[in-house]
């Protein structure tokens, strides 16, 4: 099996573990990966019983379009879902921007950029190496592969969950010292640099390994 046709047969166990945490399902939901080497990705909505081979600089349907905006700004982005769970959804609602108040979060998710209305303001949302944004106040969570992008939708919204309800009942959050932000996130953007390096090659980035 060609890594064209590993991918998706990766599409459909990740839409089923992302709708079994609720991560994943609204009729608009989707969910795609890159294809390496292509200029494609196998992208599908959450209703969708399989993927469908979409080009990335023509993409159709046009839901596919955020999805292709981001492989374009990122190129160490291998994995996209379009969702979110209960207390990502409310994250419009207490700035639209999560701040790095967790040790795994700073290293996986890194630095949040500012929520965009349309793809033209995904690249400098993205800029800063981050794998969350909110395009149109819905959650984009990135991965550098299909499993990473499974536990990053998973953390995000654990840390969507302690931040909401800490805001909500007037506690005061407070990010990671610099020093422990600039440790991880260097962490992360070494991941990411290794992983555009794989996708220059064809091939799919390694799955990071420890913290």
């Amino acid at each position: 099996m060609n890594i064209e046709e590993a991918l998706r047969e990766q599409w459909l166990p990740l839409r089923e573990r992302l709708q079994a945490r609720h991560l994943l399902g609204a009729d608009d939901d989707s969910l795609s990966l890159r294809i390496p080497g292509t200029g494609a990705m196998w992208f599908g909505t959450a209703g969708d019983a399989a993927p469908r081979r979409t080009a990335q600089s023509a993409p159709v349907p046009q839901q596919a379009s955020v999805h292709a905006a981001v492989y374009a700004a990122r190129a160490d982005v291998g994995a996209i879902a379009i969702g979110g769970g209960e207390y990502g959804h409310c994250l419009p609602d207490f700035g639209g921007a999560l701040p790095q108040v967790f040790d795994e979060q700073a290293r996986h998710l890194g630095p949040m950029g500012p929520p965009t209305p349309d793809e033209a303001g995904i690249a400098d949302a993205l800029a800063g190496g981050g794998n969350v944004l909110l395009v149109q106040g819905r959650v984009v969570c990135l991965g550098l592969t299909a499993t990473r992008l499974a536990l990053n939708a998973e953390l995000f919204e654990k840390c969507a969950k302690a931040y909401v309800l800490a805001v909500a009942s007037g506690g005061r959050v407070r990010p990671l010292p610099g020093l422990v932000r600039f440790i991880a996130n260097r962490r992360l953007h070494k991941d990411e640099r290794r992983a555009r390096q794989r996708f220059a090659q064809g091939l799919l980035p390694e799955e990071a390994k420890g913290y």
